[in-house]
């Protein structure tokens, strides 16, 4: 399986992103999928997941503005991204855990400008 991520772009304060990731040669199915922020400096942080049992899961800095979702039928996952920060700037990755192997996107630059 490979993901491919999409959808990141410059965006000024308060704006909206919806990023994509797109698994080919294979199916999401119900495995954990999530998505993952990097900014120079720091280390590479969960931002939104789609668990395994079907919960999701929210870091507390995008709770409420951020949503992750999935389409089986296409083999895409979504991260909707609102009400958007200069905190939020980052290269965004996806990660799939299947057969318990961690599988990553290339990641998405966001830029959010005050």
């Amino acid at each position: 399986v490979q993901l491919q991520a999409s959808g990141g772009g410059l965006v000024q304060a308060g704006g909206s992103l919806r990023l994509s990731c797109l698994a080919s040669g294979g199916t999401l199915g119900y495995n954990y999928i999530g998505w993952y922020r990097q900014t120079p400096g720091k280390q590479r942080e969960m931002v939104a997941s789609f668990n395994s049992d079907r919960s999701t899961t929210y870091a507390d800095s995008v709770k409420g503005r951020f949503n992750i979702s999935r389409d089986n039928r296409k083999n895409i996952a979504y991260l909707q991204m609102n009400s958007l920060k200069p905190e939020d700037t980052g290269v965004y990755y996806c990660k799939l855990v299947r057969l318990g192997r961690d599988i990553w996107g290339q990641g998405t630059q966001v830029t959010v400008s005050s």
